[in-house]
């Protein structure tokens, strides 16, 4: 039977916060983005590192695929290892392995070193970033502080990717693109200096809990078969039987997962922290905007460097407005909006914003310029970014008790990471099916065909990301309820769970 559930005490007294709780704020985001700027920042030295070891272009994909099947597989089985042994601990073998797979990259001598390595930081970022996450929700906990602090968690989530394609090319232009992984490193000894300093002990409350084995594993496979599934139809094509056969099991074991769950007397996951309709609603907000999201890293950077020539550092430094963008947005929505309107509105209003961001991109063309048609658009979809990811991710761990606040945060994380794969998958298809109907079309061939079919393609996989967000918007207003009416179960019956606010 899954674990008994009950109200979180409306009087309930947290715990009394830490003094040093906003230094902890600052660790805990330094692990969040070497994690998230890793999906995107070993993207610009590719072709570099391609040059160096000698691998072909069909090598090429795993280099990035090795990472996000390791970190998508085994999420919440990070997230429940840090119930487990305890966020301390598991925040510092996570950076201690994180900072090891990352020097072992750089120094890679061969291609096959080099997935390997990729393959661990995939497996210790899956327990470094629930544990990141689960620090910040059980280290801030009072109301208006931990608005804050999820503020600029979700500014740094939301901003990651784009401050990895800055710091690789930057690194790449100016130094070697082993140097994309070497960073890492050096990010990590600050965080673990920081954490062994500043992040006190996590007292446990009550009885040590058990490692579902079935679960992890059944849940484990299926989200492997997802990654791995959306991956190979995205080279290989939707008719790929092996990317249906993938994509079928991993179904398969999830549903078994599902039933499992059920009638586990330890449940990795138990059924009631993801049925709350909240939270349901939060982690498909960030699916969904993760999905959309990589409609904007993935062509706009083919389009500023194929289109309109721009250097790699030049693309990293014409993402940076976005991020200026995103962190005012957060910040705004987290202190000022979301306390006042709740994430029934300020999900949907971001989810319009992303709407009208990815339109105004279907208007890029060979005569397009960065300052008229990219810019307006980038600071649009930063502000909806900002204001989607800080009232998801804080709605999604509002009310969990602090025994599994680590698996309800591997569900943040399991929702981007799917999203992206999904988004990365869909978008890559529609994009290149677009370019061959275009060239097909062309009874002339001129020297800039290439490039305009270019442009349709990219064209096409906006308006697909304009379709997310507007899906993401229609299902944002039907789930999520209104403000006054926030979660209001924890997941364990406990005196120390999370206090509960009504988003």
């Amino acid at each position: 039977m899954t674990s008994p559930t009950a109200t979180a005490p409306a009087a309930s007294t947290p715990s009394a916060p830490s003094s040093r709780r906003w230094l902890t704020l600052v660790i805990v985001g330094l692990a969040q983005l070497m994690v998230v700027l890793d999906s995107t920042v070993v993207n610009i030295a590719l072709p570099s590192a391609q040059a160096d070891l000698g691998f072909s272009d069909g090598d090429r994909q795993w280099v990035i695929t090795a990472y996000s099947l390791a970190f998508g597989a085994l999420l919440l089985f990070g997230g429940r290892i840090s119930d487990l042994i305890g966020r301390k601990p598991a925040f510092i073998i996570g950076l201690v392995g994180f900072a090891a797979a990352s020097a072992l990259g750089g120094a890679a001598p061969t291609f096959e070193v080099l997935v390997a390595s990729r393959a661990l930081q995939g497996a210790f970022g899956a327990l470094l970033a629930p544990t990141a996450l689960a620090v910040l929700t059980t280290t801030f906990t009072i109301p208006r502080e931990r608005a804050r602090a999820f503020g600029v968690f979700g500014a740094i989530a939301g901003a990651g990717g784009a401050v990895g394609l800055l710091l690789g090319g930057f690194l790449t232009e100016k130094l070697d693109w082993r140097w994309n992984l070497y960073i890492n490193v050096f990010i990590a000894i600050v965080a673990i200096v920081g954490v062994i300093v500043f992040v006190g002990r996590i007292e446990r409350h009550g009885p040590r809990p058990k490692l579902d084995v079935p679960g992890t594993i059944l849940v484990s496979a299926g989200l492997f078969g997802i990654v791995y599934g959306f991956a190979n139809a995205e080279t290989d094509g939707w008719d790929s039987p092996l990317a249906w056969g993938v994509l079928t099991a991993a179904g398969v074991f999830l549903i078994a997962f599902v039933l499992w769950q059920r009638r586990a007397s330890h449940p990795l996951l138990p059924l009631t922290i993801v049925l709350d309709r909240n939270r349901a609603a939060a982690y498909l907000s960030i699916l969904i905007a993760g999905a959309g999201m990589f409609g904007i890293f993935l062509f706009l950077t083919y389009f500023l460097q194929g289109s309109l020539k721009f250097t790699p550092i030049q693309t990293g430094l014409g993402f940076l407005p976005m991020v200026v963008m995103l962190v005012i947005a957060a910040q705004l929505s987290t202190n000022l909006l979301l306390p006042r309107l709740g994430a029934k509105v300020m999900v949907p209003f971001g989810m319009v914003l992303g709407v009208i961001g990815m339109l105004l991109l279907t208007r890029l063309s060979l005569d397009s310029t960065y300052a008229a048609d990219v810019l307006p658009a980038l600071l649009v979809l930063g502000f909806a970014m900002g204001s989607i990811m800080p009232a998801s991710m804080q709605t999604a761990t509002l009310g969990v008790d602090r025994h599994f606040a680590g698996v309800a945060s591997a569900m943040v994380n399991t929702s981007q990471q799917v999203g992206g794969s999904i988004g990365t998958a869909l978008l890559n298809t529609i994009a290149a099916t677009a370019v061959t109907n275009y060239i097909a079309a062309q009874t002339v061939r001129t020297p800039t065909l290439g490039e305009s079919a270019a442009i349709a393609g990219y064209q096409a996989a906006y308006v697909s990301g304009a379709i997310f967000f507007a899906v993401g918007a229609v299902l944002s207003v039907l789930l999520f309820r209104r403000k006054g009416r926030g979660t209001s179960v924890a997941t364990v019956a406990d005196p120390d769970a999370l206090p509960v606010a009504a988003h």
